[in-house]
């Protein structure tokens, strides 16, 4: 089945572009739901966040302490880095599980936003990455979150640039308020089914 990845940079509306595949009928795989339910479903993923960050990264409940692991890995890189070199490996098990329960849909969507970082675009046949102007992306973040510039270009810094992520894709999407998002998708999904006819 031809896999799809969708990524985008914070903002940029990745989300909103996958939703429109949705309305289409073709599935799609959200990473970060996933990773959030795989902190508290997958065993391998539990043991190895509870011996890199102690007993304490879980309430008596089983629930992630979602608190004390944000105070380590927030302001810490390093730290940062080992959580997601735990998290990425279960995420791909998640997507793999996934893959194989779909029967009937001609691609599936892999929408992610460290795509490229986590080194999951590998798993897909074409990446699609959606862009928009870092002063857009800005605006719209500080509106939907309620969070400051400064806090929007400390989680932009934690991701690829997107010249970066353009030399990585094969597809683009324009989400720039010049060209209409709807024909861009209506265009790549008909493109899309004719790779997976192939």
């Amino acid at each position: 089945m031809l896999k799809i990845g969708i990524t985008g940079n914070i903002g940029s509306g990745k989300t909103m572009v996958s939703k429109l595949f949705e309305l289409l009928g073709i599935p799609v795989f959200y990473a970060d739901v996933a990773a959030k339910d795989a902190m508290v479903t997958d065993a391998v993923l539990i043991a190895g966040v509870k011996e890199a960050f102690s007993n304490e990264a879980y309430l008596p409940d089983g629930a992630l302490n979602r608190k004390y692991i944000a105070n380590i890995v927030f302001n810490d890189d390093a730290q940062l880095a080992r959580l997601n070199a735990l998290t990425h490996p279960a995420v791909f098990r998640a997507f793999d599980a996934w893959v194989a329960g779909i029967k009937d849909a001609p691609y599936v969507i892999k929408e992610a936003a460290l795509l490229f970082e986590s080194t999951s675009y590998k798993m897909c046949d074409y990446s699609l990455l959606v862009t928009a102007p870092l002063k857009e992306r800005i605006a719209r973040v500080t509106k939907r979150d309620g969070i400051t510039r400064e806090q929007v270009e400390a989680r932009e810094a934690k991701q690829f640039t997107e010249d970066k992520k353009r030399q990585l894709t094969d597809y683009l999407i324009a989400n720039d308020e010049t060209e209409l998002l709807i024909p861009q998708v209506l265009n790549l999904h008909q493109k899309f089914l004719q790779l997976a006819t192939r």
